[in-house]
């Protein structure tokens, strides 16, 4: 039975896990090493249905090529990232999804001015039932305003990449579900060209 209070994120498993999906009209933060192919779960949930897409680094042709679905990709204006981020924020259409890709250009802005938007756009998500995935890359020097985005995030999902010997080992984890259970366990993923649970080592 379909809930229309969740959406699914593209990958059964997990959702079945997340109880059908991510709730509409809540944000979720992905934490991701810069060197994973963490960009392949964006992908797939852009897919899920209408979506906008800002892009601070790659060009908007490039992220449109990428994704199999009906995605409006839009650039982050260079000059001006965080003012054109909230202009796309207020235009978010009714029943959108809206990925930022990736967010340390927006959290390395003045944070008085970041953490207002931050607010704008958890209002604009509960206000037009939509779902916002942010991608947070991670590396030793976090962001100035990392701290804020993860507190502000209804859901945070922490993708975890690990290579041994000849092999590449991906880990999701849901430290934080705010409004519902976040997950016990870790559910590993294969990103090797798509998004799925890997069954062979998995506990799913």
């Amino acid at each position: 039975m379909s809930d229309d209070r969740r959406l699914a994120t593209g990958v059964d498993a997990l959702d079945r896990k997340l109880g059908g999906g991510l709730p509409v009209g809540t944000v979720t933060a992905l934490t991701a090493d810069p060197a994973s192919q963490s960009e392949l779960f964006l992908y797939r949930l852009a897919a899920t249905r209408e979506t906008v897409y800002l892009s601070t680094v790659r060009p908007a042709t490039g992220v449109e090529a990428a994704v199999d679905g009906d995605v409006e990709a839009v650039r982050a204006d260079g000059d001006a990232p965080l003012e054109h981020a909230r202009e796309v924020v207020a235009d978010l259409p009714e029943a959108t999804n809206l990925v930022v890709d990736p967010m340390d250009v927006l959290e390395g802005c003045d944070p008085a001015r970041y953490r207002a938007f931050l607010s704008e756009l958890g209002r604009r998500a509960a206000a037009t039932g939509s779902v916002v995935l942010l991608h947070c890359l991670c590396d030793e020097r976090a962001p100035a305003g990392r701290r804020e985005t993860l507190h502000l995030a209804d859901v945070v999902f922490d993708l975890a990449t690990d290579t041994e010997g000849d092999s590449v080992e991906n880990r999701l984890a849901v430290p934080k579900f705010r409004g519902g259970e976040s997950m016990t366990d870790v559910v590993k993923l294969d990103l090797t060209g798509d998004v799925a649970v890997d069954v062979s080592r998995n506990i799913v």
